[in-house]
């Protein structure tokens, strides 16, 4: 939790040297307006559980972003979403619809969450998997994971 207190802090003080530039099309609050106007209806926004994430992609309503290290998709991946690291996502942005939900994912919902929040401050409208990519992984199995696959290769 610290580091994630001091990502921000960094983030919205934009200590020289430490920050990243945000890309010049930059449409969202800034970190200070995003935490001034947080509040209930927020943090239910910004949440997405494994069964809504499944409906917003088969509606093609939302992306999945995958925000592992390379490493750790390696060993394994869902097979779907898009792949862009963490550290590499203030430089990827490009790569993001802007008209569709993005939804953030790690293992669990730590890093998921400073990809949202950084999301959200670039004017996106993002949310964080909030029972992360192991619980995806459960939701789709066997039959599950065949249909669901089946049915996301209808849309593309």
């Amino acid at each position: 939790m610290r580091c994630f207190v001091l990502w921000l802090l960094l983030l919205g003080l934009g200590l020289p040297g430490l920050m990243i530039p945000a890309p010049a099309a930059a449409e969202g609050p800034s970190l200070e307006e995003y935490l001034l106007s947080f509040d209930y209806a927020e943090r239910r926004e910004m949440k997405a559980g494994s069964q809504q994430l499944l409906g917003l992609l088969l509606n093609d309503e939302a992306v999945l972003v995958d925000i592992r290290f390379p490493e750790e998709r390696q060993a394994w991946s869902m097979g779907f979403g898009l792949a862009i690291p963490l550290n590499e996502l203030p430089r990827r942005l490009d790569e993001l619809p802007r008209d569709k939900v993005i939804v953030t994912a790690c293992p669990l919902k730590d890093r998921a969450i400073i990809a949202m929040t950084y999301l959200r401050t670039q004017g996106f409208e993002s949310r964080y998997l909030t029972d992360g990519l192991l619980e995806l992984a459960r939701t789709l199995r066997g039959d599950d994971a065949r249909f669901f696959l089946e049915l996301l290769s209808e849309i593309d």
